[in-house]
């Protein structure tokens, strides 16, 4: 799935502290602007995914104009993508039995075809 929310950044100390307020508990800091942008992208995602996972209800987001703030910081939209998030983090493999016509793995295995990396491209595109 893919979110966007707005994350606020406070600079601080030589930190940039970072949260998204519609996600409780999303923060993160950076060394600065830049770097808390992709630490927010990378936490927000985990948190989302912890969500998706434990089918919490993920809030909408706020819109920016409704989120307060003050003149020493900075708003900024930020993109989390679950499912690639998840092919990055995510790399165990877990086996799966699947039954298929004994004629179609005869002629699979003649033209090594993969089959597990067939049904993942498969399942990829579905989902």
């Amino acid at each position: 799935m893919r979110y966007t929310y707005t994350a606020v950044f406070t600079e601080e100390g030589g930190k940039v502290y970072a949260k998204v307020p519609d996600l409780d508990g999303c923060i993160t800091t950076g060394k600065d602007l830049a770097d808390a942008i992709d630490q927010m992208s990378d936490a927000m995602a985990a948190w989302l995914c912890t969500a998706e996972d434990e089918d919490l209800n993920i809030p909408s987001p706020t819109p920016q104009k409704d989120i307060s703030h003050d003149e020493n910081t900075t708003l900024s939209l930020i993109k989390a993508d679950t499912l690639k998030y998840r092919e990055l983090t995510d790399t165990r493999a877990v086996r799966k039995n699947v039954s298929l016509p004994a004629w179609l793995v005869k002629l699979a295995d003649a033209r090594r075809i993969n089959c597990s990396q067939v049904l993942q491209d498969a399942l990829m595109a579905r989902i």
